[in-house]
């Protein structure tokens, strides 16, 4: 009796095929007449919300969401990925920013993948020599070079000092104001200053609900409520 053969062993990033098939579908004559009409700016505000909502997924430990709002994400760069496709200027598909990641994903791991490196002994190191090896790759004459500017300004901040950091710059060099020292601070003592807000910001909203909730649990409207109430009802 022939024994039943086993079934094969999936490969990991297979259903990727899919959903660029599905993208690919989307954009096509015949597809979606949404889809078909977006643009790399048009879709700006998607790729900005959807990272937010991946950013809260993870905050709140969401496992469900979490895997969703990848997914979202994912589309984001499908969906960029197939417009440049169409372009005239200087087109490029999937397997092209695929390959573009490997290459710098090897090259910027040279410990794992050139049989060693000795400036990496630890992630703390390993998260230097990426940063050196990455200016290198890009011939960037600066530290701060490569920086996003448009990104929220405590984690701008933070970047800034972190990059100028490495590059031995004095931190009494620093700006003093409040807000700059503060996250100057934070991130110099190993916490992500943006972080470390948010977090203080949602517990603080946290808050705010539960002192509602009580005070219609009293019969208080909370939009009638006067300082004299906030304080009965605030649960520090």
């Amino acid at each position: 009796m022939t024994a039943a053969a086993e079934p094969p062993t999936p490969v990991p990033g297979a259903a990727l095929l899919e959903a660029v098939a599905v993208m690919d579908r989307l954009r096509s004559p015949g597809g979606c007449p949404w889809d078909a009409e977006q643009t790399h700016d048009s879709l700006r505000k998607y790729l900005v919300e959807e990272c937010y909502e991946l950013l809260d997924a993870i905050e709140e430990g969401d496992r469900a969401a979490l895997r969703e709002e990848l997914g979202d994400v994912l589309l984001q760069v499908l969906f960029h990925s197939r417009v440049a496709q169409e372009s005239a200027d200087a087109p490029f598909s999937i397997d092209d920013v695929a390959t573009e990641l490997v290459a710098k994903l090897v090259g910027r791991h040279p410990h794992v993948f050139a049989g060693g490196d000795p400036a990496v002994r630890d992630a703390r190191t390993q998260e230097h020599r990426w940063e050196t090896l990455k200016q290198q790759e890009k011939k960037r004459e600066s530290s701060v070079d490569g920086v996003a500017m448009g990104q929220p300004a405590l984690a701008l901040a933070a970047k800034l000092v972190q990059r100028t950091a490495r590059a031995g710059f004095p931190t009494s060099l620093l700006p003093q104001t409040p807000l700059f020292a503060a996250a100057a601070r934070e991130k110099l003592a190993g916490i992500d200053p943006e972080g470390a807000l948010r977090a203080e910001a949602r517990t603080f909203a946290a808050g705010v609900r539960a002192a509602e909730q009580s005070a219609r649990a009293a019969g208080v409207d909370p939009a009638a409520m006067t300082s004299e109430d906030w304080h009965r009802f605030w649960s520090p």
